[in-house]
């Protein structure tokens, strides 16, 4: 009987051997989807119609070997896929875009996008979009889009509303997201059951650099959805650039003098107070001239910091309304070493 029951648990044992080796690889499996893609849903919320709304789902190749996406098929037409390459490179990150296509579509809406990979390993992911399009709410254009910004100056842009429905309805709110974006609204046109509001959005003098993607709530009085944002992006580009961003010196010596030449470009005739890096001397020619642009060779000296060094060389202009660029420099400063022979 013993022997019996011995025969029997070995039996159960190796019948739950393939099932725990399956859940293993099932669980590796979703391991590795959830670390490539990082996110795989995105609900729009309430949407204008013709709005331009999308959503870009990164794409991190954690897996060690080139990647390649054969293709993105959608199970609804209301959502347009997009890819940002097929191939991304080991340690790379590329994306999908979804657009929702407001213009064409109304109501409660929602698709699957099935990514097929087949290289480096076979698999099939699904990221999944959804949102509800409002049919009496019309947003023309469908965005704010600025275009290129030079930082410093102020510049705004708009949209109208037209809505037909309800004769209460009104818009009574807009809101940012960020500080620097300044959003307004005025009613210009309002008849039975039907009213026209100009929006605009201002990008002050003191929005940061590069490229921005955001969006402004606009805020109504219906009930049911109250909410509807509206897409706003633009170039926010400095106003003095430094030439190269990127100065790596490689392994230098305390005391070693470094000399690197620099070519400073602003959109206006300018002249440089002051150059500044810290962990380092910085010496330069300065004769005070105002031009657009200037060719000048620093020199560098690391002053007492020893091993890797990462630091940001500021140049910073004269006059009323001084600017700043910024460029990283590298090195390793090692000091010096006598070697005593045994």
């Amino acid at each position: 009987m013993a022997r019996l029951n011995t025969l029997l648990t070995c039996i159960v044992s190796l019948a739950f051997v393939p099932a725990a080796a399956l859940f293993s690889a099932s669980s590796a499996h979703a391991n590795w989807t959830d670390s490539v893609f990082p996110i795989k849903s995105h609900n729009f919320g309430t949407v204008a119609v013709a709005s331009k709304t999308e959503f870009k789902f990164p794409i991190r190749n954690t897996t060690g070997r080139g990647m390649h996406i054969r293709t993105v098929r959608a199970s609804c037409g209301c959502t347009t896929p997009i890819l940002s390459s097929n191939y991304i490179a080991p340690g790379g990150e590329g994306y999908l875009l979804a657009r929702f296509n407001t213009p064409t579509f109304r109501g409660k809406k929602g698709a699957t996008l099935t990514v097929v990979i087949d290289q480096p390993f076979y698999s099939e992911v699904q990221l999944k979009v959804e949102g509800y399009i409002r049919s009496d709410m019309v947003f023309h254009p469908g965005s704010v889009e600025f275009g290129t910004i030079n930082q410093g100056e102020a510049k705004t842009g708009g949209t109208k509303i037209y809505y037909a429905g309800r004769s209460d309805w009104k818009v009574v709110d807009i809101r940012a997201n960020q500080p620097w974006l300044i959003p307004k609204f005025q009613q210009i046109e309002r008849g039975p059951g039907k009213a026209t509001y100009e929006l605009t959005v201002a990008v002050r003098e003191d929005a940061p650099a590069g490229l921005f993607q955001d969006e402004v709530i606009v805020q109504t009085n219906d009930r049911s959805m109250p909410r509807v944002p509206l897409r706003v992006s633009g170039n926010v580009v400095t106003s003095l650039n430094i030439s190269p961003k990127s100065i790596a010196f490689g392994t230098v010596k305390p005391d070693q003098e470094l000399v690197q030449r620099l070519v400073v470009t602003g959109r206006e005739p300018f002249s440089i107070a002051s150059i500044e890096c810290p962990g380092w001397n910085v010496d330069f020619d300065n004769n005070g001239a105002e031009k657009r642009i200037h060719v000048i060779s620093v020199k560098l000296t690391p002053n007492g910091a020893q091993g890797a060094q990462r630091s940001a060389l500021t140049i910073h202009t004269a006059g009323e309304k001084p600017v700043t660029a910024k460029a990283i420099l590298t090195a390793d400063v090692i000091s010096d070493q006598v070697v005593v022979a045994r």
